[in-house]
């Protein structure tokens, strides 16, 4: 009987460690996806620049400063959706060996991006 006892002490830990690697594992692909969101945030301001710099002698001017605005605007809700979607799979799981990012430098990063999207925007219009 002890034999069983044992083997079952050794498959308990074995489940254990394989649900912490996952955890682990989940934390890490969670960053990897903000940081993807990020990207597609900074790639959709420079699509929003290029719009303006390609297309600035086309009449209406406003037209092509409605369509950078609105690539400069979709990078904004980009990244606050990422970084919303970041914290709260953050708060789901507790982290117990994944070194990964703090929350806070989420947040600013999300920050910094959005106001520079937000910040495109008016100077679309003023050039």
């Amino acid at each position: 009987m002890s034999d069983r006892v044992e083997l079952a002490e050794e498959r308990t830990e074995a489940a254990e460690f394989r649900t912490d690697v996952a955890r682990d594992r989940t934390l890490l692909a969670n960053e990897r996806t903000f940081a993807g969101w990020l990207r597609t945030a900074l790639t959709s301001v420079a699509v929003a620049i290029g719009l303006h710099a390609v297309f600035r002698d086309v009449e209406p001017s406003w037209a092509p400063r409605a369509i950078a605005t609105v690539f400069a605007l979709a990078a904004a809700g980009m990244t606050v959706s990422a970084a919303q979607e970041a914290r709260r799979t953050r708060r789901r799981l507790d982290n117990e060996r994944a070194t990964v990012q703090p929350v806070r430098r989420i947040l600013a990063l999300a920050g910094a991006v959005t106001l520079a999207a937000l910040g495109t925007v008016p100077i679309l219009w003023m050039i």
